[in-house]
């Protein structure tokens, strides 16, 4: 029997939904699976010393895009930027070259930077560039600089203040007892007040609230591995019992990892963990497939794939720094805003195919609900995300990949509303997102072994 859906038959409509959600797919696909490390968007880190009355900034960074004046507020790769052509030719260039461009440029630079004391501020000069040899141009290259500026009469603290367009900074100080401060500075933010002497006035509440950011935007628009592992627990079951059990023992297995490489307890190289968090993701795809539900074994392989997460997640920490002042406060507010990055990509994935959820078993064709779903899947979605970068939001990043997510769940959900059966759910929503999971893990885990 053909149902009609707003006067097509239910064949002809599935063929058309059916072309549009592989196209969608193919597009999240590509972008999900560019190269995540080639021309990836580092924060900068400066470690602040303040003695004899000079502030020092001891810099970590890549130089190449400072050089080339690229806006990296909002910006997760330089391909994405106007000057990506300008960056590669830096990158290409001899260390003495790349150390006399960055010094050129470095009064432009300094505006950028704003140290101040009290009412003054800091005037900042350049004192070494550090830049490492050509290796491979395809990926970041860290260099190091030190700045110094005079501090003014008296004794009040020094705040630290860095420009948007120069990206993300963390912020350490040092030397300066077990309750230095630590900070991570985006948006153009300033740092807490640090006193010229003895610890900084950041409290442990301050601390744990300052964190829990820098572990949302981890997972939230950043950790798109993270992201795929978690939707594959989503599309095991449409029970609430099987995620629960999922979620948790992977929560708790992360967790602990994530806590014993802090404290440096435990430390595995990124080039074994990341290929593996890859396999994960094939695994929890393929085995949605390949299984009608919970199996006695999925959640202890959850718990062990939890346990290379967290390496992962201690190794952006340790990219960021914990310092010694308020560590545990720290540790938990990073872990707090995984667990709110987690929560929300489960509730977003959850809003986006609740309607074909809601009718798993019922073999009757919902029309209305299609269309609604395939309508914000193919024009209100795109449309949104085109605003937002008329309005000046970097979506060639993390957002970009996101909006494709969202819009493939949605065509997905559409599929599944337009089609007739009582398995539409698991046929046309969790078996080819699941698909789609462990074909990107695929290609990630070859990019991270073998490219």
């Amino acid at each position: 029997m053909i149902f009609q859906l707003f006067g097509l038959p239910v064949r002809v409509a599935r063929a058309a939904v059916l072309s549009s959600v592989i196209a969608c797919a193919g597009l999240l696909l590509a972008l999900m699976s560019s190269p995540g490390l080639a021309h990836e968007v580092q924060p900068s880190v400066a470690d602040l010393t303040i003695a004899d009355g000079t502030v020092t900034l001891d810099f970590e960074a890549t130089l190449e895009p400072f050089v080339a004046g690229v806006d990296l507020e909002g910006l997760q790769d330089t391909n994405a930027s106007d000057r990506a052509d300008e960056v590669d030719r830096l990158r290409a260039l001899d260390p003495d070259a790349m150390a006399q461009a960055f010094r050129d440029r470095f009064d432009a630079f300094a505006r950028q930077i704003s140290v101040t004391s009290g009412d003054a501020r800091i005037p900042l000069s350049l004192q070494s560039v550090d830049v490492p040899e050509v290796g491979n141009v395809a990926l970041p290259r860290l260099s190091d600089f030190v700045v110094t500026g005079a501090l003014p009469p008296g004794d009040a603290p020094v705040i630290v203040q860095w420009d948007a367009s120069l990206g993300a900074l963390v912020l350490r100080q040092m030397e300066a007892g077990p309750e230095a401060y630590t900070g991570y500075l985006t948006n153009g933010a300033e740092s807490a007040p640090i006193p010229r002497v003895g610890p900084s006035s950041q409290t442990w509440l301050q601390a744990f609230l300052a964190y829990i950011p820098v572990g949302f935007e981890h997972i939230v628009p950043l950790g798109l591995d993270h992201i795929l592992f978690v939707l594959g627990l989503f599309f095991l079951s449409t029970h609430l019992g099987p995620l629960f059990w999922q979620v948790s023992a992977f929560t708790l297995a992360h967790t602990v990892t994530l806590a014993l490489a802090a404290l440096g307890i435990v430390s595995v190289s990124p080039a074994i963990v990341e290929p593996l968090i890859a396999a994960s993701i094939v695994y929890v795809g393929v085995e949605n497939v390949l299984s009608r539900g919970m199996t006695p074994w999925r959640p202890a392989v959850v718990l062990a794939f939890g346990l290379l997460h967290g390496l992962g997640f201690a190794g952006v920490l340790t990219e960021y720094g914990l310092g010694t002042s308020n560590f545990v406060a720290k540790l938990i507010g990073f872990n707090v805003g995984v667990e709110l990055g987690q929560l929300f990509v489960i509730a977003l994935a959850f809003g986006l195919v609740f309607m074909a959820m809601r009718e798993y078993g019922r073999a009757a064709v919902q029309r209305l609900p299609a269309w609604i779903s395939l309508g914000l899947a193919f024009v209100i979605v795109p449309a949104l995300f085109a605003g937002m970068s008329l309005l000046g939001v970097t979506l060639e990043g993390g957002l970009l990949p996101l909006a494709a997510t969202i819009a493939v769940l949605l065509g997905l959900s559409g599929a599944a509303l337009a089609s007739e059966g009582d398995d539409s759910y698991r046929q046309n929503v969790a078996n080819p997102a699941s698909i789609l999971i462990a074909l990107v893990g695929a290609y990630w885990f070859v990019e991270r072994v073998f490219l």
